[in-house]
């Protein structure tokens, strides 16, 4: 196969088959999360070591499409329906881009296979490292270019399948694979690193599902607008310092943000002993600093190194029963 535009393969195998690969990034959520869903800032940042795939070929004449979730061993039709969350996004992603591409989705015959190396409910963007990764598939099968911000566009109406009410920053940093600076509905920017950084991710294998805790979240802010307004604006006012800690390289500035960005998500309710114990363990091993990452009571957390004492902190939050540490360095 004959590489192409955002690493999509596409040509044809030994049986003459024409085949199209695409995949995608994780994401981490650096700073902001669950105050972006109320206006505040939040920077999500790509982790290009975890990756979606999505491979599309063509099928029998008349065979229909068939979705086929390999990870779980489920395969679906796209004209039947499902209660599966996993089946409905799968169909919600090949209905909207076959629409968008102006392609009528009854007469295709398509064998649409998705995997994954991102474990799911963790926050680190399982859902649409999928979507996308199948958006830029599809759209790619049939010789168009779409661009970062319509496959941003098209996964997020995916993401609406799993989390309810979701941000946007997933869609919008898998998309686009580059550090985001994102408020939802006003703006997105794609910004750089003064210094490159190493974030260490630590899954506790506590599966979080991000539509709970959001939930939970808009369901005290409803109760007490006043102090959960306040608390929000506190995590946008470490988001801005942050942006600029990054930009300038201050790494040691950056860890104790994520430090302060920690306490408010705690006083949030959406910590857990497992993420408290493990984010203490990265700090006493070294890390400049941790926090949850994503809808948080489990999940994952994110621990900065400095790039010397990397595998000590990967080795303390292994032995302190973490289930994966996974090393991403943000350019």
């Amino acid at each position: 196969m004959s590489g192409d535009w955002l690493g999509v393969n596409s040509g044809f195998d030994q049986g003459g088959v024409r085949v199209t690969t695409a995949s995608a990034p994780g994401k981490t959520i650096l700073f902001g999360e669950h105050a972006v869903v109320y206006g505040r800032p939040a920077i999500a940042v790509p982790v290009s070591d975890l990756r979606a795939t999505a491979q599309v070929e063509d099928g029998p004449a008349g065979g229909g499409v068939l979705l086929v979730a390999e990870d779980l061993g489920e395969t679906y039709r796209l004209d039947e329906t499902y209660d599966s969350d996993t089946a409905r996004a799968l169909q919600v992603t090949v209905r909207n881009t076959l629409q968008f591409l102006d392609i009528s989705s009854e007469e295709q015959s398509l064998v649409v296979r998705v995997s994954s190396q991102i474990p799911i409910a963790r926050g680190l963007g399982s859902g649409a490292a999928i979507a996308t990764a199948l958006v830029r598939a599809l759209a790619r099968h049939y010789g168009r270019f779409i661009t970062a911000s319509a496959i941003s566009d098209l996964t997020y109406q995916t993401e609406i399948v799993f989390h309810g009410t979701p941000s946007g920053i997933d869609n919008t940093v898998v998309a686009f694979e580059k550090p985001v600076y994102f408020v939802k509905g006003e703006r997105m920017d794609i910004f750089w690193v003064g210094r490159p950084f190493t974030l260490l991710v630590a899954d506790t294998g506590v599966p979080s599902r991000t539509r709970d805790t959001v939930a939970d979240v808009r369901q005290q802010w409803q109760a007490d607008r006043l102090r959960y307004e306040a608390l929000f604006d506190g995590v946008g006012q470490i988001v801005d310092a942050a942006r600029q800690a990054i930009a300038v390289g201050d790494v040691d500035a950056l860890g104790a943000l994520m430090d302060e960005n920690q306490a408010i998500l705690r006083e949030l309710g959406v910590s857990s002993p497992e993420l408290d114990r493990l984010i203490e363990v990265a700090r006493e091993a070294g890390a400049k600093g941790a926090k949850l990452s994503g809808g948080g009571r489990g999940g994952c957390l994110i621990a900065l190194a400095n790039g010397e004492n990397d595998s000590k902190i990967a080795t303390a939050l292994l032995l302190a029963g973490a289930a994966q540490v996974i090393s991403t360095v943000v350019h």
